[in-house]
């Protein structure tokens, strides 16, 4: 029997209290802020966020380096990306977010490569200078189609010193002018990886915009736009990018994910920038915006509802030819949606979700969730901030249990009690709950499926859900409660 929504508000309360009972008591009252219920008309989630983890507390955040090296800057595919410390931050982050490109690996696109600086002791005691600056010449030997490099320091960076900075301008002289970018983002800085993709923002600011524009030939139009804070993780970007250049639009740049340091130049020339995370790529929207008056729009193409709501949305900032455009292809791609609802809403409907994920997905893919027929019973941010929180009373419905870096003793107590049909999460959590007999999604990297943007990714993103739902093995196991 479903609750009502204030037995739902008085559930969540008394398993607030629960799990807060097992902390000593400064603890509980700096986790009780970060853990609440949704109220409608509220202007946010009542909750605190982005404060630092409590000690001890098994967090699902990264750290700064994290946000640079594995978010942004990363999937830039023709730069060679240094981890600059010791070589496990490198290992760890290794193509570990399947961010597609289109290159040959190793001669012009260098995304699935690691490239480290390998710090040992005399590194730490004698400084890693000298080092940094043998690396780059052996990189120019190796790889003479890279067009730029970028120093992602690791934790030791920061506390031995190492001017990066003076290599990478010494460096860049002797390379006629290439791009190298000096990027500061040491582990420690901050409270979690957001830090590190503003640390990243500020940097492409700094070393790209501001060293003026490379290439002037550049033939612009008035429907240019650039497609910021997707990483085409699966894929998604490609298809997003499919929908804007079939109502009109050019895409003339591509953050990060495929993309070029050239598109990276280029952007200042759009006419619009079509955000989708907006919690990594806000920084750098506002300062073109404040800057080179280039408007910005946040976009959700989860979800023929979204997808919809996002094309008119951005068309709005064009002309006549635009919005028709974007009415065309929302009609083309009817059909085929309604055909994917047809055959899945069915098996899900009334389905419930739990999440808990970084960046835009824990309010972004809660309406194709709903285009599915299925609520979203609970939902929290890694590593986001409060206007993030404001942003999600646009998509959570009354009584939503809301948790922020939650902890794994809490998420866990909070999916035994509420016993949802689907949890979607990141790689920490899939295996946990999967043993627990909970069907699981791996919403981070879409669990090596994609992709989920767009029109074609919903179809994916149903069929998914479906096959995590109502696969038979979970006939097979037990949950805790069962």
């Amino acid at each position: 029997m479903s609750l009502t929504v204030e037995e739902t508000k008085v559930r969540n309360q008394e398993l607030i209290d629960e799990v807060l009972k097992v902390y000593p008591d400064k603890t509980a009252k700096r986790r009780a802020k970060h853990l609440g219920t949704y109220e409608e008309g509220k202007p946010d989630c009542g909750v605190k966020s982005n404060i630092k983890s409590v000690p001890g507390v098994m967090t699902i955040r990264g750290c700064a380096y994290a946000g640079s090296k594995g978010v942004v800057w990363g999937p830039i595919k023709d730069m060679i990306h240094i981890s600059h410390g010791p070589v496990g931050c490198g290992q760890y982050s290794w193509a570990a977010r399947r961010n597609y490109y289109i290159g040959t690996t190793g001669i012009d696109s260098f995304v699935t490569m690691q490239f480290t600086s390998d710090f040992q002791e005399k590194d730490i005691v004698f400084g890693g200078d000298k080092k940094l600056e043998k690396i780059m010449d052996e990189i120019q030997v190796l790889f003479p189609l890279n067009k730029g490099i970028t120093v992602q320091s690791e934790c030791p960076i920061g506390l031995i010193g190492d001017d990066i900075e003076a290599v990478s301008k010494k460096k860049s002289k002797e390379y006629d002018g290439k791009t190298i970018v000096p990027v500061r983002c040491e582990g420690f800085r901050g409270v979690s990886q957001s830090l590190g993709h503003h640390i990243a923002n500020d940097t492409i600011r700094d070393w790209v915009f501001d060293k003026g524009d490379k290439h002037p030939e550049f033939v612009l139009t008035p429907y240019d736009v650039a497609i910021i804070g997707d990483y085409n993780i699966g894929g998604d970007a490609w298809a997003s990018r499919i929908l804007l250049e079939e109502m009109g639009l050019r895409v003339i740049a591509q953050w990060s994910g495929d993309g070029s340091i050239a598109e990276l130049e280029n952007s200042p020339k759009a006419k619009l920038n079509v955000l989708h995370c907006y919690r990594s790529m806000n920084y750098i929207s506002r300062h073109m915006e404040e800057k080179y008056g280039i408007p910005w729009v946040e976009y959700n193409f989860f979800g023929p509802s979204k997808i919809e709501a996002s094309l008119r949305e951005i068309a709005g900032h064009f002309d006549d030819k635009i919005k028709e455009g974007a009415e065309r292809v929302i009609a083309k791609y009817r059909k085929m949606m309604d055909a994917v609802i047809e055959k899945y809403k069915p098996r899900l409907a009334e389905k419930t979700v739990m999440l808990f994920v970084g960046g835009l997905r824990p309010r972004h893919v809660i309406g194709a969730y709903e285009d599915l027929g299925m609520n979203v019973v609970g939902t929290g941010y890694e590593f986001g901030h409060n206007d993030d929180y404001q942003r999600t009373t646009h998509y959570v419905k009354d009584g939503t249990l809301i948790y922020d870096d939650v902890t794994g003793y809490e998420f866990e107590k909070f999916v035994e009690k509420i016993q949802p049909d689907l949890v979607g999460s990141g790689i920490k959590e899939k295996y946990v709950f999967q043993k627990m007999g909970v069907p699981f999604r791996q919403m981070h990297s879409w669990d090596y499926s994609g992709p989920y943007h767009g029109y074609d990714g919903f179809a994916i993103f149903a069929r998914d859900m479906d096959m995590a739902i109502n696969n038979p093995v979970w006939g097979l196991t037990k949950a805790p409660w069962k």
